[in-house]
């Protein structure tokens, strides 16, 4: 097809000129008076090793064609020199090559290069825009009503321009904080303080404001004041690379400030809850003094058959919290349908013992039942029999929990504060895994901690249907903490083997527990197993 060769080769030819720089094909086009017309065949016959081309190959030819302006410097004393020759096969060049070659092969190579660079460019913001806008479609999906949960689509951020000072503001401080040590890093001293005072100027304006309507009047001149600053600063320091390692090595800081101060949280809410208030110690004592000064008829409840009857309602409750005990009690009285059918079964330790039969003696919840035993009269319990109570009872975990050089800072081995709390160290704590021993006669018991308040009648969980199980607990999955990876140590062949780190624990705070299936599977015989290993 000689028609369809033709045309091949005057668009390769085309494209051939849309490259070369001007001198280049100026320097053909004189070269080529007596050859005829610039074409194909002209570069097969006359190819040249001292420039090399990879834009430039023809896929059917499969042939580079280079070029050597030494041809141009010899064309003034020898007409047919040929322009384009084929490199040897050793690879040497048997042309020297001049400045002039050289600056025609250095533009063609910047050309290509930008244009490649170009390319890469506008495939990585192809990529980019891509991500970003399924990134706005996943977010879209996100339900911003769950309480606590952070959406940059939630409602006052649907218009774009809602407290936008606020936010500008805040991001001109955080540029200005980066420009500043950039600035003092290269002795621009004049420029740091500037800077330093505008970064002052700004965060008295903003103050605690998350509202533009919260902005100090001033906040507007501010504002331009240090855009201003800013411009100037960009125009001196600017650093691509400077300023991002500068952004990350703050959001590395504001990263450990982060932990540091949930460290600190963690610490202070245990030792506020922990620590029991003079009024209250002053309570407990005053409690347990009138109890034993009470003659012994008067110390007991009433309506004690009610202790054993399988078809009531009832309730475990192990504390050694007086009033926190009183409020569990109340609550689920004064929401309950039938009150005279709920029985209560308080268990607390020999110290508290007399306060907390001193109080519902004085404040009866109505016609429920109330019994009150104390777990160091338990003398099946003992460390021969349970395995935990050993461990309680041994210097080593003693010494875990209120040894005397522990480290003291929040940040130098503080991991893990909330189980270091001394309060494991009570067997009230670990008395759940003994309910069948402690009732006997009993089919099914409610276990209740002693930090909830109960809000409904609660005697529908007994016609749960727990389908044989032991335990009808409520999931606490919401969060990764309560996966089994976090409380168990995973490292160990016998944790590995047998259970599933991403199973979920269960909140303890309110168990329906069925003490027949319990006894069938030997619950506590599994949990004896285990605390021994």
């Amino acid at each position: 097809q000689p028609e369809e060769t033709d045309w091949q080769e005057q668009l390769a030819t085309n494209n051939l000129k849309s490259v070369l720089s001007k001198e280049v094909i100026d320097a053909i086009a004189a070269s080529q008076q007596e050859t005829g017309t610039l074409n194909l065949d002209f570069f097969r016959d006359h190819p040249s090793p001292s420039w090399k081309t990879d834009d430039l190959v023809d896929h059917k030819m499969n042939t580079n064609l280079v070029v050597d302006d030494k041809a141009k410097a010899q064309n003034s004393s020898a007409e047919h020199v040929p322009l384009i020759y084929k490199a040897p096969k050793d690879g040497s060049d048997g042309h020297q090559v001049d400045t002039a070659a050289k600056i025609a092969r250095r533009k063609l190579r910047e050309i290509r290069r930008e244009k490649r660079a170009m390319d890469l460019v506008r495939k990585d913001d192809e990529a980019l825009v891509k991500l970003e806008n399924a990134a706005i479609e996943r977010s879209k999906a996100v339900d911003s009503a769950v309480l606590g949960k952070y959406s940059i689509w939630r409602k006052e951020n649907e218009n774009e321009n809602s407290d936008s000072t606020v936010r500008l503001m805040r991001d001109q401080i955080i540029m200005a904080r980066v420009y500043s040590v950039l600035a003092k890093s290269k002795n621009k001293h004049g420029l740091y303080q500037e800077l330093q005072s505008r970064i002052k100027e700004s965060h008295r304006a903003v103050g605690e404001a998350t509202a533009d309507a919260e902005l100090h009047r001033s906040a507007p001149d501010r504002m331009r004041a240090m855009g201003q600053v800013l411009t100037k600063a960009r125009e001196e320091l600017y650093d691509c690379k400077v300023i991002s390692q500068r952004l990350r090595a703050m959001l590395q800081s504001a990263d450990e400030q982060v932990r540091s101060l949930k460290k600190q949280s963690t610490f202070l809410s245990q030792l506020a809850a922990k620590t029991i208030p003079n009024s209250i110690h002053c309570l407990s004592m005053r409690l347990t003094i009138d109890y034993y000064l009470l003659p012994v008829e008067k110390r007991k409840f009433p309506r004690s058959e009610n202790l054993e009857n399988p078809e009531l309602y009832h309730y475990a409750l192990f504390s050694d919290n007086v009033l926190a005990a009183s409020v569990v009690v109340n609550s689920t009285i004064m929401n309950a349908k039938e009150p005279e059918k709920h029985v209560f079964h308080l268990v607390t330790d020999k110290l508290n013992f007399g306060a907390m039969n001193m109080w519902f003696l004085l404040n009866p919840p109505g016609k429920a039942t109330i019994h009150v035993e104390n777990v160091d009269e338990f003398k099946w319990l003992n460390s021969s029999y349970c395995p935990v109570l050993r461990q309680l009872e041994s210097a080593a975990m003693k010494e875990f929990y209120f040894k005397a050089d522990r480290p003291t800072t929040l940040s130098a081995g503080s991991s893990n504060l909330k189980y270091r709390n001394p309060k494991y160290l009570s067997m009230l704590n670990h008395l759940r895994f003994y309910l069948p021993e402690i009732y006997p006669k009993l089919d099914k018991i409610l276990f209740l901690d002693d930090d909830i308040v109960v809000q409904k009648d609660l005697t529908g969980l007994w016609d749960v249907d727990l389908n044989g199980m032991v335990n009808g607990a409520v999931f606490t999955c919401g969060e990764s903490f309560h996966r089994f990876d976090k409380y168990l140590n995973f490292s160990n062949p016998h944790i590995a083997r047998n259970f599933d780190p991403n199973a979920c624990g269960w909140a303890y705070g309110m168990n329906i527990f069925d003490l027949k299936q319990w006894k069938n599977k030997d619950i506590t015989g599994i949990y004896h197993k285990w605390q021994t290993m």
